[in-house]
């Protein structure tokens, strides 16, 4: 123990630092720092596989079959299954479901002949039965183990022929020749790089969850997210809703544009197979300041419904409110309406919603976000049956986005009478309308914001606008 000193860690990010700092200059946090010991002289730890170098291209490619974890979103989200030897975390704020939804998949993993073991350090065998039984599983071939200690639980993993491991949570494990208690920045990462050479050593999947700050960051190192494979969030407000979306944010091994969506009930969590049902559960015809929005995420495109708040404000500067969307692509949108749509909005609060609890970044919602002030300010309805889609620009045109006619497909699909998009090549409408086949969707184009909001807010004004162009 010779040796020993004091450093100040940044919980969030790692950095180091020989004095307390209030904000971390790397990743920004405040009082995350923490005084940890540091010993010079740390325990050999034996990493290497005894794997010797090859020339690339005399390597055969190996590729092995993903497991299926039973659920189709959780598949997709992770690009299709999971892949043996692969470390995933799992992140969450406490209480989201993590811990329901990896022992629903512990078990549908079991009943395809594997063996499963369940490893947690915030919970005795007792509780997890008890939860087992609300969800109505047997747990045959799903060994449970309740130890913090992760040198113990490699011990009785090399004992296992498992075939998928669970750790719940990695802020609870610790190693005895570690310094700092469980959870702390060392131990975190300490004990996710065993699990990493562990799982490649033994080609066994491993998914570990982690606990969600409030600021929506894993609790631990920022590190910890460049050890693991893949990174999926669990999302949603689960005190007032039952839905919740998985996210993959990191993925080694697929894409990361995917989500899963489920429903949490009694008997534990269903898979949402239609989104677009889902995020229009609640929509209403004629509503005011509503727009119906085709996005894509991943390879499955969807609707959603964004809301828009407009309300007099003459005594404080005006309040804008994001949620859902980028918070600078809803101030240049106010600046593109202010300047070309001639919209008074500079004594407005404006609050953006999009329903659901869903995420959007791309910029094809862009027009649906200008129709809703739009609607919200003169308190203009859109225009029935209608869904809206392209880019805004900064001189007020609108763009083209991609993957136009699978979007405009599924809102034709759902019954939607009317498309507000960009204008479009004539090669582009006939191919849209191939696609379409026999839908009577009507495909509304304009090339300009100002023409978009005539277009799609009333039937009145939409019908002068014709007139004009005729």
């Amino acid at each position: 123990m010779s040796g020993t000193k004091t450093v100040f860690v940044c919980q969030q990010c790692g950095k180091e630092s020989p004095k307390w700092l209030g904000r971390c200059s790397e990743c920004h946090a405040w009082n995350s720092f923490i005084e940890t010991p540091v010993i010079s002289s740390m325990p050999k730890r034996q990493y290497s596989t005894g794997n010797q170098p090859m020339e690339l291209s005399r390597v055969t490619k190996n590729s092995p079959s993903r497991i299926s974890l039973g659920f189709i979103e959780l598949d997709r989200v992770l690009g299709g299954g999971l892949v043996p030897g692969s470390l995933v975390l799992i992140g969450g704020e406490p209480g989201i479901g993590k811990s329901t939804l990896l022992l629903q998949a512990s078990d549908k993993v079991a009943e395809q002949g594997n063996i499963v073991t369940y490893i947690s350090g915030e919970e005795s065998i007792n509780q997890v039965k008890l939860r087992a039984e609300r969800l109505n599983i047997k747990g045959k071939d799903i060994y449970f183990l309740s130890e913090s200690n992760l040198e113990a639980i490699l011990n009785y993993l090399d004992a296992l022929n498992s075939k998928l491991v669970i750790i719940d949570s990695i802020q609870t494990m610790y190693l005895g020749d570690m310094m700092g208690a469980p959870g702390s920045i060392a131990q975190v990462r300490e004990c996710t790089l065993r699990l990493e050479h562990w799982a490649k050593q033994h080609d066994v999947s491993i998914l570990i969850t982690g606990h969600v700050t409030k600021e929506g960051a894993i609790a631990g190192p920022g590190t910890l997210e460049h050890i693991v494979d893949a990174v999926l969030y669990f999302e949603g407000d689960f005190s007032s809703s039952n839905y919740r979306l998985l996210r993959g944010v990191k993925n080694r091994f697929g894409s990361t544009n995917e989500i899963g969506i489920f429903e949490m009930r009694r008997t534990g969590f269903i898979e949402v197979s239609n989104p677009s049902q889902f995020f229009l559960s609640a929509h209403k015809e004629g509503a005011v300041g509503s727009a119906i929005v085709p996005t894509l995420e991943g390879s499955r495109p969807f609707l959603v419904k964004i809301q828009a708040l407009a309300t007099m404000n003459n005594f404080t500067p005006p309040k804008r409110i994001a949620n859902g969307i980028d918070f600078n692509r809803l101030l240049i949108i106010i600046a593109v309406l202010s300047k070309h749509a001639g919209l008074k909005l500079f004594n407005q609060d404006i609050i953006v919603n999009v329903t659901g609890g869903l995420k959007i970044s791309e910029p094809a919602v862009d027009m649906g976000i200008a129709l809703a002030i739009a609607s919200s300010l003169r308190e203009y309805p859109p225009v029935s049956d209608l869904v809206v889609l392209g880019e805004v620009g900064l001189d007020g045109e609108i763009r083209a986005v991609p993957q136009m006619n699978r979007r405009i497909f599924e809102a034709s699909r759902l019954g939607f009478k009317s498309c507000l998009l960009p204008e479009l090549s004539p090669s582009s409408i006939s191919e849209v309308r191939q696609l379409l086949n026999s839908s009577d969707i009507e495909l509304v184009q304009a090339t300009n914001v100002n023409q978009a909001l005539r277009l799609g807010l009333v039937e009145k004004d939409r019908q002068k606008c014709r007139d004009r162009t005729a």
